[in-house]
């Protein structure tokens, strides 16, 4: 499996330090990564602020590092904004996925990450699942001219487990859709492993991965002298291998699926030891320590 490092790693939106982005593929590159995801929104590759010679500077600075560029970061929900119907919401989110995927050709990325949606809870979820799948459709249909997939991450409320994200592949049913798996939302949900990577492992594209601990949360009852669990626990990010998830069986069954693509690391929370950059250095120098140390990358 090929190691990448997402930017939004250094993109400060936790309260940590951050990088530019030149830096961020300088920082990639000097901590040994082979390849980058980039995160397509401010401060980092905003995509209608990039114009040609931003991107071509970029291009060549990632080509100086010897680097390349696995995926583009969108970052998109389309069941946002029913309670304004006149304003094309979804419409101009396509755009956005298409203009992202513009550019990604021209870094030498033909591979563009996205969400479903958030349940708003003001629809039925049968009509935002819909709204989803009608989206992602536009989305394939708008960058297939390109020859760039569309891969939907295991993020946000609408089809997050496996089994109904496999459903909605189906049914938006484009030649250039993949699947990406985020192995901490499969963890934290409780998922088989095992037999849900051996279902989507065929059609996946990238698989993303940080660590966390859970820690249980609980509400003092003075009327009864005791405590009452309150869910959900909270999560924290920690560095690779110190978490509460088995990430070694993790990676078996992607290795036992046939999974020999990118993984991609991220810290995309506050973390255990602060937002300073040596100490975001040292998370993501773990993932690589983590991944040789284990024989699942060179």
């Amino acid at each position: 499996m090929k190691n990448c490092l997402f930017s939004v790693s250094y993109a400060g939106l936790w309260g940590q330090d951050a990088l530019t982005l030149n830096d961020f593929v300088l920082k990639a590159a000097a901590l040994g990564y082979e390849g980058i995801e980039i995160m397509c929104k401010r401060p980092h590759l905003y995509p209608y602020t990039a114009d040609d010679a931003a991107v071509s500077a970029l291009k060549r600075l990632i080509d100086e590092k010897h680097l390349t560029v696995a995926c583009m970061g969108a970052y998109t929900s389309f069941t946002a904004g029913s309670e304004s119907r006149e304003v094309p919401l979804s419409d101009l989110q396509v755009s956005y996925v298409r203009e992202i995927a513009r550019i990604g050709v021209k870094l030498g990325c033909r591979l563009v990450r996205i969400f479903t949606g958030y349940d708003n809870g003001r629809e039925p979820f049968g009509d935002q699942w819909k709204a989803c799948v009608t989206a992602i459709r536009a989305c394939c249909d708008a960058v297939s001219d390109l020859g760039v997939t569309i891969s939907i991450q295991n993020h946000h409320d609408i089809a997050v487990d496996t089994e109904a994200l496999l459903e909605m592949y189906r049914e938006i049913d484009r030649p250039n859709l993949g699947l990406m798996v985020d192995a901490w939302s499969m963890f934290l949900r409780g998922e088989d492993i095992e037999r849900s990577l051996e279902k989507a492992g065929a059609k996946m594209t990238f698989s993303t991965v940080a660590d966390y601990i859970v820690l249980p949360r609980y509400q003092y009852r003075p009327a009864m002298v005791n405590y009452e669990r309150v869910e959900p626990s909270l999560v924290k990010a920690v560095r690779m291998g110190e978490g509460t998830m088995d990430y070694k069986r993790y990676f078996t069954a992607l290795r036992n699926v046939g999974y020999n693509g990118w993984v991609s690391y991220e810290t995309c929370s506050p973390i255990r030891g602060g937002g300073s950059i040596e100490n975001i250095d040292g998370y993501t120098v773990s993932f690589l320590d983590y991944m040789k140390g284990h024989g699942f990358s060179k």
